[in-house]
């Protein structure tokens, strides 16, 4: 048997979706300063787009700004 990738993880996160009229969708996003865990957090907006059945998905769309 193969072995799983090192991204692989057993658990899903999957974050709320800001709606029109959330405040920090009107803020302006800071730097990406840590890119320690940027994969994970790709994975997870993924799958927060998938179970919503979306197109696209920003940082601010999760309340990441």
């Amino acid at each position: 048997m193969g072995q799983a990738s090192p991204c692989a993880r057993m658990t899903r996160m999957i974050y709320p979706i800001r709606l029109y009229g959330d405040p920090v969708l009107r803020k302006r996003a800071r730097p990406v300063r840590d890119f320690s865990r940027i994969k994970e957090l790709a994975q997870d907006m993924l799958e927060t787009m998938f179970e919503a059945r979306g197109v696209g998905l920003a940082a601010p769309q999760i309340g990441l700004s």
